[in-house]
């Protein structure tokens, strides 16, 4: 969420001055393979969890090479802080490729859940304290919220815990961003709102604790229910002011 101003000198290529933060994303890289070690040898974790991780990893640097402000040299304290959230949310979004060694570990993955869900926030904390916010780290962290609530609704459906209509819950958001390419005036900027920060903290807790194994499958289809019938009502709303601000729309 830092951006800093790149001094040049001469004509310099504009993907040089993204190279720093291609080095921390290279080292965020090394992280993910000492975390997959660690779990390989305390819960015996497969074999191929290194790629599976490693995969989405890398799916995320590369969008986040992709959208760097060309202007941007290091990631910042804020940016890293959203990385290693992102590691996590890597680490459980791979461990789903092996439903038998989730099943096994349920308690360790919502741990490991929890941990993100603790850095959410901190993110922005350190931002408005450094003063480095910027649009692509609050872009970064919002992608990020979504894809994390995808992975916790994909995970609820591999543990057997809930059916299929939990990945309503993750879908909503890239639904909404879908119908933005057909009506434009979805695509406008929304303005803060609390009650959105709100759903998104509830939908997110309510899925972990659904994620829990000493939590029944009822309580965990009810927790969730209330947790969709929330969002879908944020959405209602946000969509509402969109319409009746779609003249202003450019």
């Amino acid at each position: 969420m830092r951006s800093t101003s790149p001094h040049t000198t001469g004509r310099r290529p504009s993907w040089a001055h993204g190279l720093p933060a291609m080095l921390e994303l290279l080292l965020g890289l090394c992280l993910v393979g000492v975390l997959v070690e660690a779990l390989q040898w305390h819960l015996a974790a497969p074999a191929g969890l290194g790629w599976a991780v490693g995969g989405v990893y890398l799916g995320m640097a590369v969008m986040i090479v992709w959208a760097w402000p060309t202007a941007s040299r290091w990631l910042g304290w804020a940016n890293r802080v959203t990385l290693l959230r992102g590691i996590l949310v890597a680490l459980l979004a791979g461990s789903m490729v092996f439903p038998a060694f989730m099943q096994r570990h349920a308690l360790e993955m919502a741990g490991l859940a929890l941990l993100a869900l603790c850095l959410d926030g901190l993110d922005g904390w350190v931002a408005r304290h450094t003063h480095s916010v910027t649009g692509f780290g609050a872009r970064f962290d919002m992608e990020l919220d979504a894809f994390f609530i995808a992975v916790l609704c994909c995970a609820l459906v591999v543990l057997d815990k809930l059916g299929g209509w939990v990945l309503l819950c993750g879908a909503l958001r890239y639904v909404f961003v879908a119908a933005g390419w057909v009506w434009h005036w979805l695509q406008r900027p929304l303005p803060p709102s609390f009650r959105r920060q709100l759903v998104c903290v509830w939908q997110v807790a309510s899925l972990l604790v659904a994620l829990l194994p000493f939590v029944a499958p009822f309580w965990a289809m009810l927790c969730v229910s209330l947790a969709l019938v929330l969002l879908t009502y944020s959405f209602a709303i946000d969509v509402a002011w969109l319409y009746r601000h779609r003249r202003m729309c450019i």
